[in-house]
């Protein structure tokens, strides 16, 4: 069956060129199992999970004639060991090693022919322990047909279960005058659906981008709310190339808890959070950062983050909606961790409590509702606004405290690979998970050459907010 693209996923296709590929990734490290984890061993694994998750044996087909959104279709050459991959490090096989390794995987985009995901097995590590590296496209994952591949292999249970009989076979692909008459079906039962579309000749052009910028407009506004002036000059903004650098950085959490109580208790007036003191020690790790290049740093001065924040309540059903960017200049300007930490706190609890963050739905506007031909117009007005908004995207996500298992190797840590937007040269994100806390650090090559001394930067920070007066009192 012939399902079409949502506009959300459609438009990361259109956002995506040779320097800036639209996946997200993730580095799962493992400790051996007792009987041993090999290639063959991740190959039936994957062939098990994705037979739940049928958006992993399916391609991208194009409309004729954009008419629509693409499509998925079944691959019907799809050979899962094209997509699950064997790799290994030279000795030592040190955490260095595995970070270029992860740059250069991450930097090259999928193959659009194919399904939207790869996954590698890295074998050879220090202390015999081997990582999973994995790609998955934006456009595949919804959280509703999809989810990452990362999830997918893992399991809070160390068994590898019984396997799940290979019994799928692809539906036969549509040829293009059926998708045609699938497109007009659609047009008849959702007659907005092509609005715009038959009358897209290049006269149009110039109303359809001015519908474009009305949907920015009004993200503007909103964001005015929160951020009255656009992002401050950064060097995080540079042009970006097609090359990456990654970093990672384990941390623990049990000091990030201890230092909330502890502001907790000496202040009180601002409800301090665990998020809070993380996004603060990313602070302290670029003002630590900035200055070893030489940057002036004076009070004022800031970094905008943009930081997606869950709204899901209790029992409500997971999805893009229920998450919502909050916009935070983070202080690195000042020189005091503990006044750090209460500023970002102060102006995330603002944000939250005002609900003043722009809506996911909202976002998927900017280039989303635009047929494909018109999609690139959107995708270029959206980055562009970006780069006026924000300095760079941090990632936060809360991962489960309890220890998690591909087939019986134990999941040691998981650190995630946020892809770059145009113009913006670092993305980090973190992940909690068993009592650590895990950074990304994805950076263009060029303009961040220095990407692991911000790694340790963040190291310091942490240990600067321990060890402050303020906290301590």
């Amino acid at each position: 069956m012939v399902e079409r693209m949502s506009s959300l996923d459609s438009s990361f296709l259109y956002l995506e060129d040779r320097t800036t590929p639209m996946h997200v990734g993730s580095v799962l490290i493992f400790s051996q199992a007792d009987d041993g984890f090999d290639y063959d061993r991740l190959v039936s694994l994957v062939t098990s999970r994705i037979a739940y998750v049928p958006r992993y044996r399916q391609r991208v087909r194009e409309m004729p004639g954009g008419l629509l959104n693409p499509v998925w279709v079944d691959d019907p050459e799809f050979d899962v060991t094209y997509h699950v991959r064997r790799s290994a490090l030279p000795r030592p096989g040190t955490m260095a090693q595995l970070e270029e390794f992860v740059g250069r995987i991450e930097a090259r985009g999928l193959d659009r022919h194919r399904p939207l995901w790869e996954i590698y097995l890295v074998e050879g590590l220090q202390d015999g322990r081997f990582a999973i590296v994995t790609k998955t496209h934006q456009a595949l994952v919804d959280g509703v047909h999809a989810i990452d591949i990362g999830q997918v292999i893992v399991d809070a249970d160390a068994d590898s279960g019984a396997p799940v009989p290979y019994t799928w076979r692809a539906e036969r692909e549509p040829s293009s005058v059926e998708l045609v008459a699938h497109a007009a079906f659609d047009a008849v039962r959702r007659p907005t659906s092509l609005v715009g579309t038959v009358r897209s000749g290049v006269r149009d052009t110039g109303r359809i981008a001015s519908r474009i910028a009305s949907r920015v407009g009004g993200v503007v506004q909103t964001v005015a709310r929160s951020a009255a002036l656009p992002a401050p000059a950064s060097p995080l903004n540079r042009e970006v190339g097609a090359h990456r650098r990654f970093v990672m950085v384990s941390t623990d959490l049990k000091d990030y808890q201890r230092i909330r109580r502890r502001v907790s208790k000496s202040r009180g007036a601002v409800d301090v959070t665990v998020h809070d003191v993380i996004l603060a020690t990313i602070t302290g790790g670029l003002r630590s950062w900035l200055l070893t290049r030489g940057e002036s740093m004076t009070t004022g001065e800031s970094i905008r983050a943009m930081v997606p924040v869950s709204t899901q309540v209790d029992g409500a059903e997971g999805g893009a909606g229920n998450v919502t960017p909050c916009f935070v200049d983070l202080p690195v300007g000042e020189a005091r961790p503990t006044m750090r930490l209460h500023q970002v706190a102060y102006s995330m609890q603002q944000q939250i409590e005002r609900g003043q963050g722009v809506g996911a739905s909202t976002l998927a506007g900017i280039a989303g509702f635009a047929p494909p031909t018109l999609h690139s117009l959107g995708a270029r007005l959206g980055s562009a606004m970006s780069r006026r908004m924000f300095n760079l995207v941090v990632t936060n996500v809360p991962g489960p405290q309890q220890p998690l298992y591909a087939a019986d190797a134990l999941m040691t840590a998981s650190h995630p690979v946020i892809p770059l937007a145009k113009g913006q040269a670092l993305a980090i994100g973190l992940t909690s998970y068993d009592g650590g806390v895990y950074f990304g650090l994805n950076a263009d090559r060029d303009a961040m050459p220095d990407v692991d001394v911000l790694g340790q930067c963040l190291v310091d920070a942490l240990e600067e907010l321990r060890e402050d007066k303020e906290v301590l009192a």
